[in-house]
């Protein structure tokens, strides 16, 4: 089954119950679904929902991530495509076997780690927003191991690697694309 939209956030809320959580799985769908319009337009709803779904299982089961996610999405007949995509956010962090193949899969694998770092850079700036952040900040942040310590930049730029984009350019599209949400970081 391919969820709607409704269908996945309403699995999203079922299994986490803390705002963080759903406001990240928002986020992470919106900034997808905003990538979608450049890399392949007409399936902006598939990008969200994958976004949305990918961390379904963080929050009651952190030691087993994208494992326990791969089998709630089964128990639910979500597409395998979509298990795929979803899950390959987890290649090299976890135990899962779901490598990025996919440019939206090796633009989650990026954005994912971004998304927090750019959101904890925001909430710091006087504006408390990405409106007016731009990636010179946010590479001073970046390159500060102790600023949003549980941010892997490891992942980040292995993203933008194997995307071919440099960090800065990751970070850029991925701060428009913030910027775009309705979502507050």
């Amino acid at each position: 089954m391919m969820p709607t939209r409704e269908q996945a956030l309403e699995l999203v809320y079922y299994y986490n119950n803390e705002e963080f959580h759903r406001n990240h799985a928002e986020i992470v769908g919106g900034v997808l679904e905003w990538f979608a319009r450049y890399h392949d337009s007409g399936n902006e709803d598939y990008w969200y929902t994958v976004g949305l779904l990918h961390d379904i299982d963080f929050e009651r089961f952190p030691e087993e991530h994208c494992v326990k996610g791969e089998e709630i999405l089964r128990s639910h007949d979500i597409d395998e495509a979509l298990i795929h995509s979803a899950m390959s956010h987890g290649w090299a962090m976890t135990s899962t076997g779901h490598q990025p193949e996919h440019v939206m899969e090796k633009i989650l694998y990026g954005i994912d780690e971004l998304t927090g770092l750019i959101g904890a850079t925001a909430v710091m700036r006087p504006s408390g927003s990405v409106d007016d952040l731009e990636v010179k900040s946010l590479m001073k942040k970046y390159k500060q191991p102790s600023f949003a310590a549980g941010v892997s930049r490891e992942c980040i730029q292995a993203g933008a690697d194997m995307l071919g984009w440099g960090l800065d350019e990751l970070m850029e599209k991925t701060i428009q694309a913030m910027r775009s949400l309705d979502v507050v970081p």
